[in-house]
């Protein structure tokens, strides 16, 4: 193609004709608006605050190609650690705003803690090994589905089912013994907390660059965008919903809806009998911030997908024992994220951002878990259905 060629392609496009973009383009617009505008409608200004940050999730993620679960790979087979240390980017800049909110407004914004336990390390351990069967975690599942991408469908499926049967089991996996809730703050003060993160993850960051191949440590210009990004975004969260960005409860809560309306009693089981549980099963999902977020990620995706139809994903055909292994990866991926109190947003960002113990621990078994689901992937998926997603969540 020529470049004369190429330029009347690119104005054609950007003039909405031929192809019917701009037309596309407005409806996707379109669409975000319409949706900010029903959370605002529904369920007041706090909904569609938070519908607008959920988008914005989608958005950055997607559009800059920002994840979890293909950095974590990336480093591990190929030492490429550029997505790693957006990763780390991201939460120090999170936890250099979280810590002063925390500290300044202890009743009105909580953080991301939670007690480091037996069932928990293994829960992570188990989740980072099915995230990398699935290519994609939390909000990377959140992503694929969204975009457009079956087996990100499958996974979302099965993480909703997963998540719920973890909250009707929890109590019997915490009963095996969990440890006091710790928290940097609560151990050695705000500033020497947040002092103590920042170096934590600056050594892992040197540990990344030392261990990364040459010409793969420093991440591209878009991911320290996306990083930015990220980051602010997850600072609105915490202001606007009063507690960290997650994603786990509320695909569990979705989970737990649909089993109510097909007859279960679910208000009778351990977890969702709660009083805290109970109300927002019994009220819109609207109300709960996690999903209000969780569903702005999903459109978020849908949009970029839609604006940039070029980047439609390209993913080998699945046999029916692939497409077995990946809805069993699903329900594993949910459930371990259940028991081990989030995932690689709940627990990993959020939890270190916030000064959670839990967090680090999360992140040192999980990625060991990766290291073992890597390995497992290349024998459970046969040809020519070992392939690779090529959008979402890198």
């Amino acid at each position: 193609m020529s470049m004369a060629e190429a330029v009347s392609i690119a104005a054609a496009d950007s003039a909405g004709v031929g192809d019917g973009s701009g037309r596309r383009r407005a409806g996707l617009a379109l669409l975000a608006g319409l949706l900010i505008f029903g959370c605002f409608a529904t369920a007041g200004p706090r909904a569609a605050l938070l519908m607008m940050v959920g988008l914005g999730f989608g958005l950055a993620m997607e559009g800059l190609r920002f994840g979890f679960t293909g950095p974590w790979r990336n480093m591990i087979v190929a030492r490429d650690g550029r997505g790693l240390l957006a990763q780390l980017l991201a939460i120090a800049l999170c936890a250099a705003f979280t810590f002063p909110l925390l500290a300044a407004f202890p009743n009105e914004l909580a953080g991301a803690h939670a007690p480091v336990g037996i069932a928990m390390v293994a829960g992570a351990f188990v989740f980072g090994t099915a995230m990398q069967l699935v290519m994609g975690c939390g909000s990377g599942v959140l992503i694929n589905a969204g975009s457009g991408n079956l087996i990100g469908a499958l996974a979302l499926v099965g993480f909703i089912a997963g998540s719920f049967l973890g909250g009707e089991h929890l109590h019997w996996w915490v009963a095996l013994g969990v440890l006091p809730v710790y928290s940097l703050q609560g151990l050695f003060g705000d500033g020497a907390g947040l002092a103590l993160t920042l170096l934590g993850l600056g050594l892992i960051a040197v540990l990344v660059i030392w261990r990364a191949e040459p010409g793969k440590r420093l991440p591209a210009g878009r991911l320290w965008l996306a990083g930015v990004l990220v980051a602010a975004l997850a600072v609105l969260n915490l202001v606007i919903a009063g507690q960290p960005w997650g994603v786990v409860y509320g695909l569990g809560l979705w989970g737990a809806k649909i089993a109510q309306a097909a007859g279960m009693d679910v208000a009778q089981s351990v977890f969702w009998s709660a009083p805290v549980h109970a109300e927002r099963l019994q009220q819109s999902l609207l109300t709960d911030v996690t999903s209000i977020t969780n569903i702005g990620i999903i459109v978020g995706a849908f949009i970029v997908m839609g604006w940039r139809r070029e980047l439609a994903p390209q993913v080998a055909p699945l046999t029916a024992r692939n497409w077995v292994v990946m809805g069993m990866a699903g329900v594993v991926l949910g459930y371990s994220a259940r028991i081990a109190f989030g995932c690689n947003v709940g627990a990993f960002f959020s939890g270190v951002s916030s000064g959670s113990l839990h967090g680090w621990v999360w992140f040192a078994a999980a990625f060991a878990g990766s290291c073992l689901g890597v390995r497992w992937r290349q024998r459970l998926m046969s040809p020519p259905a070992r392939m690779e997603v090529t959008h979402g969540a890198p």
